[in-house]
């Protein structure tokens, strides 16, 4: 797709009458290594998720639905920009807070999906996960939030409060936080919408479940007495208290009367790391921090009633870095050449008003690994397979080549039967890799002089 079709198809909005509509609202709501498998709409049989389901029921489920990073905050930082991460620096999660960490974030160069819609208008909240940086210029009301309720860093317990760095801050206060972590997150968005309903308003609900530590409270935990195994037990308890959390959120848009005026967006940051959280891939071969399907599809869900179909499941690969560009053109912010978007506006080609493809080929980098999905082809180097570690330069020597249309769970390499495929997708990737930049903190990063 040309730089000026995609700039045609960010402007759409419904036309203006005499009284201008009101925008709609915005709900980003983000699992944390939540298995693909892990979803009842995706074949779920021991976890019910009745709720994260019905935006499928209503909305439509992007079935190659992607993330730009196998981990946690460089999938954050896309999503909050619209743009791959490695184009600035930000692919390797950040350290834990300290001395060495404090100019380590998302690149105050970025603006971010926040900082876009509170210039256009909205009311702005982030409830949950930050992981984009302790520092003060990194704060969450420093790039855009009018309120934040949740943690800095990259983990933290659901059942005891955190001190110091990794405390459960609103704004910038610490608070001594009583309820289980989910449900406190659930409350606090809840609280958000009751508060912001009047006004255009975005809320970025990033929840930190099902990641580690692997905690459930006890109620959630007797839900699922038939499941023997201790950690798959633990990660049932701690996804139904985000389901019931996600059904929460609905349910208080409805009560609010802004549901039909709400773009709700679901998906995990990464794929599930099985053996660390007894989460499930399902089909697919690989685990978060790897290339392969298992760690960067994901599952991702839209729900606009009227506006996008319900029932409708989408077969086109889709990113995270497409929500920015979604959501500004669903507000009506127009976007420039300058914002440099490699996400696209989705909204035309979930609503059947625009054919083809959103991407012609979508890219990963992460240290060793790297991959090109371009239509049913995959071209993947992965650590799995070959060893490659975050400490090696990613080329695309020795690379897979898989059908994904044939072979979802990326079993038989065709690399040997299909050379002119290998090499045509080698190039593109090449092309986008010549782009990027070295990473700004983790292995491979230059040393500061």
């Amino acid at each position: 797709m040309t730089r000026l079709a995609s700039l045609a198809l960010l402007s759409y909005a419904a036309p203006a009458t005499a009284a201008e509509p009101r925008k709609p609202n915005v709900v980003v709501i983000v699992s944390d290594d939540h298995g693909y498998g892990d979803l009842g709409v995706h074949g779920c049989k021991d976890v019910p998720t009745p709720n994260i389901d019905s935006l499928a029921k209503d909305g439509v489920r992007c079935s190659s639905g992607y993330v730009s990073g196998p981990y946690c905050s460089p999938t954050r930082a896309g999503l909050m920009t619209g743009r791959y991460q490695q184009r600035y620096g930000h692919e390797f999660n950040p350290g834990a807070p300290a001395a060495d960490t404090a100019d380590i974030g998302l690149s105050p160069k970025e603006k971010t999906l926040a900082e876009r819609l509170k210039a256009a208008g909205y009311r702005t909240g982030l409830v949950g996960k930050w992981h984009l940086g302790h520092g003060d210029k990194f704060h969450p009301l420093a790039r855009g939030f009018d309120e934040f309720f949740g943690f800095l860093g990259g983990a933290h317990s659901y059942l005891k409060p955190g001190a110091g760095p990794n405390a459960i801050f609103r704004g910038k206060e610490a608070v001594d936080e009583k309820e289980y972590l989910t449900d406190a997150f659930t409350r606090e968005a809840v609280g958000f919408i009751d508060r912001s309903a009047k006004q255009p308003f975005f809320l970025y609900l990033a929840y930190n479940a099902v990641h580690g530590p692997m905690e459930a409270a006890a109620p959630y935990l007797k839900r699922f007495p038939d499941i023997k195994d201790d950690k798959r037990r633990t990660y049932a308890g701690m996804l139904a208290a985000l389901d019931d959390g996600v059904g929460k959120v609905l349910a208080k848009l409805k009560a609010a009367g802004v549901e039909n005026d709400t773009l709700v967006v679901f998906h995990s940051d990464n794929g599930g790391p099985e053996a660390v959280n007894a989460s499930d891939n399902g089909p697919l071969r690989g685990v978060k921090a790897t290339t392969w399907e298992g760690g960067v599809r994901v599952p991702f869900l839209l729900r606009w009633p009227g506006k996008i179909p319900a029932g409708k499941v989408y077969d086109h690969p889709v990113i995270q870095l497409d929500m920015t560009p979604t959501a500004l053109a669903a507000a009506g912010v127009a976007a420039t050449a300058d914002d440099k978007f490699d996400g696209v506006n989705l909204l035309p080609y979930l609503a059947g008003e625009q054919a083809g493809a959103p991407h012609a080929a979508l890219y990963w980098r992460f240290g060793g690994q790297m991959a090109v999905r371009a239509g049913d082809w995959k071209l993947v180097k992965a650590a799995e397979a070959s060893g490659v570690s975050r400490r090696e330069k990613a080329t695309v020597d020795g690379a897979k080549l898989f059908n994904l249309k044939d072979d979802l769970g990326e079993q038989t390499d065709l690399a040997a039967k299909h050379p002119d495929k290998v090499k045509e997708l080698a190039a593109l990737w090449q092309k986008w890799d010549a782009e990027l930049v070295p990473p700004a903190w983790g292995p491979g990063a230059k040393k500061k002089d």
